[in-house]
């Protein structure tokens, strides 16, 4: 039998409500420094962790907030870190491309290089997350890299609640799926609470896939809007390895067995049993 495939991965969970971006990435790193120490190598901080998440209202001033990939402050000071911790470091940022703005992840590798990055596909638009004022709609695709002998894919945010985008990164051959979030209270109904839905949604790409799946989200209050954290990690089967709830900083950190995972996926037999000529519909606007 071959020798078992692991993978330490880490979800981080914290306020980002400061408005000194310096402050925000400061806290990030203390965690990322921290989860490395417990032996993680992948490390998910949340999505826009570089200040409050901006999207709440449409201001063009706000756009000031964009930069090329290799210029953001929170690109850099991960790359810098990733490469002192070897570590690998999904890292979500505002992109500016020329007159283009992007919601933008940056793979940064243990040896602190950009493999590449992703632009979000989904780009969600309603009272508090007015993010199609900002962004562009991604042009990259879905990606999919690889790390510390495994193959990760890695949405954002509104991307996690598309069953085609799991199962797109599923079938480029993804083994755990990582989704950086920020996301909270709805403005116009108080007593709506999505937390629920959220991690059902991707517990359920976990389960229908067959791979371990890690949430990374945001809490606090940032200009009345409160964000719900719940941050987790699940196996292949969808149970919680680890989850917080609605108030706790720190890290969530798991080892994954992945030759398990690849076990249980074959034997399932999801992806045995497509029906790709009968899905076209799924492909169609209208």
């Amino acid at each position: 039998m071959s020798q078992s495939r692991q993978l330490t991965v880490a979800a981080l969970q914290l306020p980002l409500g400061s408005a000194d971006e310096a402050t925000n990435i400061a806290a990030v790193s203390a965690l990322v420094e921290q989860a490395a120490a417990q032996g993680a190598q992948v490390i998910l901080p949340p999505e826009l962790f570089s200040g409050p998440y901006f999207c709440r209202v449409e201001d063009e001033a706000l756009f000031d907030l964009a930069r090329p990939t290799e210029e953001h402050p929170s690109v850099i000071a991960m790359q810098a870190l990733a490469k002192a911790l070897k570590v690998a470091i999904p890292t979500s940022f505002f992109e500016r491309d020329g007159h283009h703005y992007y919601n933008t992840l940056a793979m940064i590798d243990p040896q602190g290089q950009i493999m590449g990055t992703y632009r979000k596909s989904h780009i969600p638009d309603g009272p508090g997350y007015e993010e199609k004022y900002y962004f562009r709609p991604g042009n990259t695709g879905f990606k999919v890299w690889d790390v510390f002998g495994a193959r990760i894919g890695v949405g954002i945010c509104w991307d996690q609640w598309y069953p085609e985008c799991a199962r797109a990164m599923a079938l480029m051959g993804a083994e755990v799926l990582f989704y950086p979030t920020a996301i909270g209270s709805e403005p116009y109904d108080a007593d709506l609470d999505t937390s629920r839905m959220w991690r059902r949604a991707m517990i359920g790409h976990a389960v229908s896939n067959c791979m371990p799946v890690v949430a990374a989200n945001r809490i606090g209050s940032e200009d009345g809007q409160n964000f719900y954290g719940h941050s987790f990690i699940s196996d292949e089967w969808g149970d919680f390895v680890a989850d917080y709830g609605a108030a706790e900083t720190g890290i969530l950190t798991a080892t994954l067995d992945l030759s398990r995972a690849k076990t249980h996926r074959a034997g399932m037999g999801f992806f045995r049993d497509r029906r790709p000529q009968l899905y076209g519909r799924l492909a169609q606007d209208i």
